[in-house]
C-alpha cells in the first residue's frame, strides 16, 4: 500500500518498501538458517557463505524467469529494460529464484563438501520465513495481486501503487475488458474504484505457519531431506491454490499459469523422493 518510503535527501533515489522488505527477508532467513545448521553440527561461516551464492543465484533466477513470463507482454518490445535501473529494483518470479537458489546450492556444497540434504533441511524453515516478510513487500509494494472481488477480504490499492506496479485500482484499470464489463455493471461504471483479493498476505500468512510446522518437523525429522522435501510439496501446494485468485498475468502453460505448472513439476518429483528416503529410512 506504501510502495515508496521516502526519499534520500540530497538524491533522486527512493528508499523502496519492497526493497527494504526483501533485505530484511533475506537477513531473517539467513539468520534461522545458520541457527539451524548450527544445531545439526554444521559450520556456520560455511552455511552462511553458501547463503551469500544462493542469494545471488536466487536474484539472477527470478529475474530470468520473469523475463521469459512477460517476454511477449512487454520485454520483446522493450529489450532495453532489461539492463536498466527500473528492472533491478523491480521483483522478480518467486519459482525462478528458488530453482536458481537450488542449482548454485548443489554447486557450492560440492565446492565446500557440504551434506546436501542437512544443509537444505537447515536451510527450509528460513526460505518459509523469508517469503512471509517478502510476500509483506508484496503487499506494500501493490505487486502479485489478486482478482476483483466484494468481500470484506478485498483490499482497495493506493494511486501511487498503481503507479509504480500497474495494480488495478478502478474497474477501467483491468486488463480484461469481459472483466472490465462485469465488474463494471455491477459496481457502476468503469471509473468505480475496485477491490481485489490480498493474495500477497494469503501467501503471507500460509507460508508463516509453514514456518512454524518446519521448525517443528526440524526437530523431530526422522531422515535427511524430509524437511526441504515437506517445504517443496507444501509450497508448491500454497502456490497452486493461491494461483486461482491470482490476477497479474505472467504467462500460462496450457490451461494453468506458469507457476502452477511449475509448482506441479516441483510437488511430484518431492513427493516420489520423499516416498523413497522415507522407504530406506524405514527398512535400514
Amino acid at each position: 500500500m506504501f510502495p515508496e518510503l521516502f526519499k534520500i535527501p540530497g538524491t533522486e533515489l527512493t528508499l523502496n518498501s519492497y526493497g527494504l522488505l526483501l533485505a530484511i527477508a533475506f537477513v531473517l532467513g539467513l539468520l534461522l538458517m545458520g541457527l539451524l545448521a548450527e544445531r545439526d553440527g554444521l559450520e556456520k561461516a560455511k552455511a552462511y557463505d553458501l547463503g551469500l551464492w544462493v542469494l545471488a543465484a536466487s536474484l539472477i533466477g527470478s529475474k530470468l524467469l520473469m523475463v521469459w513470463t512477460e517476454w511477449d507482454l512487454y520485454y520483446r518490445d522493450h529489450p532495453g529494460q532489461i539492463l536498466s535501473l527500473d528492472f533491478f529494483r523491480s521483483g522478480g518470479v518467486f519459482y525462478g529464484g528458488f530453482l536458481g537458489a537450488v542449482l548454485a546450492s548443489v554447486i557450492v556444497m560440492r565446492v565446500y563438501r557440504l551434506p546436501w540434504w542437512r544443509v537444505a533441511d537447515a536451510c527450509a524453515p528460513g526460505i518459509a520465513l523469508g517469503q512471509f516478510v517478502g510476500r509483506l513487500g508484496c503487499f506494500a509494494a501493490g505487486c502479485c495481486w489478486g482478482k476483483p472481488t466484494t468481500s470484506f477480504l478485498g483490499v482497495q490499492f493506493s494511486e501511487k501503487g498503481h503507479e509504480v506496479t500497474g495494480v488495478p485500482v478502478m474497474v477501467s484499470h483491468l486488463s480484461d475488458p469481459v472483466q472490465q464489463n462485469v465488474w463494471a455493471e455491477r459496481l457502476g461504471g468503469l471509473l468505480s474504484p475496485i477491490r481485489l483479493h490480498p493474495t500477497q498476505l494469503y501467501e503471507s500468512a500460509a507460508t508463516l505457519l509453514l514456518t512454524g510446522l518446519l521448525w517443528l518437523l526440524f526437530r523431530r525429522r526422522q531422515f535427511t531431506g524430509q524437511v526441504i522435501l515437506a517445504y517443496a510439496m507444501s509450497y508448491a501446494i500454497i502456490r497452486f491454490v493461491i494461483e486461482f485468485w491470482r490476477d497479474d498475468w505472467r504467462g500460462e502453460v496450457l490451461t494453468l499459469s506458469t507457476s502452477q505448472f511449475v509448482a506441479i513439476g516441483i510437488f511430484l518429483p518431492a513427493l516420489l523422493t520423499y516416498l523413497v528416503r522415507w522407504k530406506r529410512h524405514t527398512a535400514a
